[in-house]
């Protein structure tokens, strides 16, 4: 007997050794989470962030080794946005001042001075410490501040700096965390109640996706010693981890119940659905982790850190799935369906076939051409939008104008403009040269005097390192971050800098700052997004060749997610790069897409993509095998597969649509984005346009090969392969659904069924051509539903006990079967 898939081994042992299986998951959840706190994040800095001129920008001005600051500003305003009463001001200027040197948080503090209209004034303060933890030591400032304030009737007083920024938005973002894991539990948790119609077989899956995320954020925070992470990665694992952990323990979940209501024993069920959705399993999560490394291949720092998170939790729901659920689902037995809901229970144990989806089926099944040309045409309108993506890095602007410190920002940018949009200037040269670096910087200052596009509200200070290598300055523009007069400050500044140091020698400079920054990311994007997206395209390819071994539904499952693709990318153009969508979901348009978000959701979408459609060309292709002409094998293949893959889809899109609620508008971006393809993936895509096609295509989907001679080898080789199966035992004719057929006897096989036998049996083996052989476990055919999880063949009507004769049953016995004609048969 040969040696039985690792996918099962794994499961049978965890299954009788589920305490130990048990035991082993939570000490690696908890180890990495204890790991993880321990070691701390490894943040993304400026330096290796950075791309094109601003990248060079931040590494001259590393390599001068600043010691920086945390930096307050306190502006003081008329708390009725009029004009402020000056010897008030002042008078609360004095005494916060005098609070704050007498903490020990504060380093120094500065003199007030106005704004240019005299509605404001200024009072910069400089902490101790370093910029890292400045935000949970600016309490205290925070503090004074809105004590001064009570104390002085009619004046506003905010704070904007390194340490009160980062608290406000922190806050903000900790909120939205908390909101998304609120929200996305308890609707997770409902979807599958519909599904398994009982708590704890609901409740599992979601269980073991918190502790992906748990472990997988653990994970990321060690990983980012060695890849250094941003921000967005915390939230991009709930994402994922939610959507991909409750989609691999429903698939495994579904086929293990599946058995059992068959007949197969517990622990046979788990084996069964260890090798069968084990594997799914497995070439999925292996396919999301392929997909998202292409994100390497942008070379850009950002990129990297949100590849490293996503392929973190795959990995770990994919072990996850082949260790620990096996071993829940031994422990638990029967009891895994209890309590059960009891209208939602009988909706999910009904045995008859579903009659929705032949309905929904019907236009592309009858009139392909038309309902493919229909369904594609729709899709490329959606996607027509997309022509007009614009992209942009998200910044001050994209926050919501209701959190109080953006609000204090704007406030602080109106009076002072210098303090908001501000372009770095970094030059490096010679020691020995520092005397003209500095001349030729003040009169690169000069020039900009006299222009409209730069802040003159207060002079700029030219920095030096200790060693007078690096020399810095800020220049302010008094226009927002994503305006054409920011844009335009900064190509200015940049042919004025080349030439205000090209008298000095060896000195090479740069511009960075915010608006450099954007400019230069969207650059780099535009020129690596050809490689990525080729890395994907070829993948996918090359999977598909792999499996069903056809250029032709390679290249259609290339196009359809191109298609896909597309039309995601115009909902979300027309999203969020218009205003009709800004009360609904909560937003102020930039009038752009955040510039990383395309790329990522391209490779995520492919990723998910695969998944489903590897699951139901396989089941179209093994109808195709038993004999089935074009059309019925399209319409059994996506009929039994629909009952997994739809909720599947359901549940990803009520994760991904959770973070359109979010505050972050790259965040809402991203869940909005994948949603819609998810959404249009499983519907428009499954239902119209690749059933369509596929019977459109006809014969021509299995070129170059020949499903014929595969027919024939399948048969040949089930002969040769047929393993002992464990038969029911005898059943009375009576007993048996619609009374058809007789049983088995003791189990051997009569002269008579020795001649037939194999042939009803040998489906099992017979799909070797896509998942390689297989044992047998248990009854392989009854007359109950198919589970829509399994990866063997179960085309045309299945006799539950008795043996099927081999000229196959009349067309009058096939209605019989069912109860209803074949709605298709002319």
């Amino acid at each position: 007997m040969r040696k039985k898939p690792a996918t099962v081994r794994i499961a049978r042992w965890s299954a009788t050794h589920p305490w130990s299986a048990i035991g082993l998951w939570v000490v690696f959840v908890a180890l990495c989470l204890f790991l993880g706190g321990a070691a701390g994040t490894n943040k993304i800095s400026d330096e290796e962030s950075g791309v094109g001129e601003s990248g060079r920008a931040g590494r001259i001005t590393a390599s001068g080794h600043f010691t920086e600051k945390p930096e307050e500003s306190v502006l003081i305003s008329a708390a009725n946005g009029g004009k402020l009463d000056i010897v008030t001001g002042r008078k609360a200027a004095e005494e916060l001042a005098g609070k704050m040197k007498a903490l020990p948080e504060v380093e120094s503090v500065g003199a007030a001075f106005p704004s240019p209209d005299g509605k404001a004034l200024l009072l910069p303060v400089t902490m101790t410490g370093d910029t890292e933890n400045a935000d949970t030591r600016v309490q205290p400032l925070l503090d004074a501040s809105a004590t001064t304030e009570k104390a002085h009737e009619g004046i506003r007083i905010d704070q904007v700096g390194t340490g009160s920024t980062a608290q406000g938005l922190g806050e903000t973002l900790g909120e939205d965390f908390e909101k998304a894991e609120l929200i996305s539990l308890p609707l997770t948790l409902l979807v599958l109640l519909v599904v398994f119609g009982a708590v704890i077989a609901a409740g599992v899956p979601v269980l073991l996706a918190m502790s992906c995320v748990g472990a997988s954020i653990g994970l990321s925070t060690l990983a980012s010693h060695v890849l250094p992470e941003t921000s967005a990665v915390s939230n991009v694992i709930l994402l994922m981890g939610m959507a991909v952990g409750v989609d691999y323990s429903l698939f495994y979940l579904k086929r293990e119940r599946e058995e059992r209501r068959k007949g197969a024993s517990h622990l046979d069920a788990i084996e069964i659905a260890a090798e069968t959705s084990g594997h799914t399993v497995v070439v999925s999560g292996t396919t999301v982790i392929v997909s998202m490394a292409g994100l390497y291949l942008a070379q850009e720092a950002t990129f990297a850190s949100l590849a490293t998170g996503s392929i973190i939790v795959v990995a770990v729901a994919v072990l996850a799935s082949l260790t620990v659920l096996p071993a829940l689902l031994g422990k638990l037995g029967r009891w895994v369906d209890r309590p059960r809901v009891p209208l939602l229970w009988r909706l999910t144990m009904r045995s008859h076939d579903s009659r929705l989806w032949p309905v929904l089926l019907r236009p592309a099944l009858v009139r392909p051409v038309l309902t493919l040309v229909v369904s594609v045409g729709a899709l490329l309108a959606l996607a027509l939008p997309a022509l007009d993506m614009k992209l942009k890095q998200p910044g001050s602007d994209d926050l919501s104008r209701d959190i109080p410190v953006v609000q204090a920002m704007d406030r602080l940018t109106s009076a002072f403009p210098s303090k908001g949009t501000v372009h770095q200037v970094a030059v490096r040269a010679p020691a020995e040269r520092a005397g003209e670096v500095r001349a030729a910087l003040k009169t690169l200052l000069s020039r900009t005097a006299g222009q409209e596009l730069f802040a003159h509200d207060r002079t700029s200070t030219i920095r030096a390192s200790a060693d007078e290598t690096v020399h810095t300055v800020a220049v302010g523009t008094p226009h927002s971050p994503r305006s054409d007069g920011a844009r335009q400050s900064l190509e200015l500044l940049r042919a004025w800098v080349p030439e205000a140091i090209a008298s000095v020698r060896d000195a090479e400079g740069a511009v960075g700052g915010k608006v450099a920054q954007g400019a230069d990311f969207t650059g780099h994007l535009e020129d690596r997004m050809p490689w990525v997206v080729g890395f994907v395209l070829l993948l996918t390819f090359a999977t598909m060749i792999v499996i069903f071994r056809s250029l032709a539904v390679a290249l259609s499952a290339i196009l359809l997610n191109l298609l896909s693709a597309a039309a995601s990318f115009g909902v979300l153009v027309a999203v969020f790069q218009n205003t009709w969508a800004e009360g609904l979901l909560d937003f102020h348009s930039s009038g752009a897409v955040v510039s990383w978000l395309p790329l990522f959701l391209f490779v995520v979408l492919f990723g998910l993509s695969m998944d489903y459609h590897v699951f139901v060309v396989s089941r179209i292709r093994e109808a195709a095998l038993d004999g089935a002409n074009v059309r019925d094998a399209v319409r059994d293949g996506i009929t039994r597969s629909a009952g997994v893959v739809t909720s599947a889809a359901i549940v990803m899109v009520a994760v991904f649509a959770i973070f359109g609620t979010l505050s972050m508008v790259e965040f809402k971006q991203l869940g909005v984005g994948l949603a819609a393809a998810i959404l249009l993936d499983a519907v428009v895509i499954r239902i119209f346009v690749l059933p369509a096609l596929m019977t459109a295509l006809g014969r021509w989907n299995w070129w170059p090969g020949n499903l014929n001679s595969a027919r024939r080898g399948r048969h040949a080789d089930g002969f040769a392969e047929t393993r002992q199966l464990r038969l029911p035992q005898p059943v009375p004719a009576a007993s048996t659904q619609c009374g058809r057929g007789s049983g088995y006897g003791d189990g051997q096989a009569s002269s008579q069924g020795e001649a037939y036998a194999p042939r009803h049996h040998q489906r099992t083996h017979g799909l070797q051509d896509l998942y390689g052989p297989r044992d047998s476990y248990g009854p392989q055919d009854s007359y109950g539903p198919q589970d829509s999880d399994s990866p063997r063949n179960s085309y045309g009507p299945q006799d539950s006990y008795g043996p099927r004769p081999q000229s196959g049953w009349t067309q009058q016995e096939q209605q019989a079967h069912d109860g209803r004609p074949d709605p298709y048969k002319r």
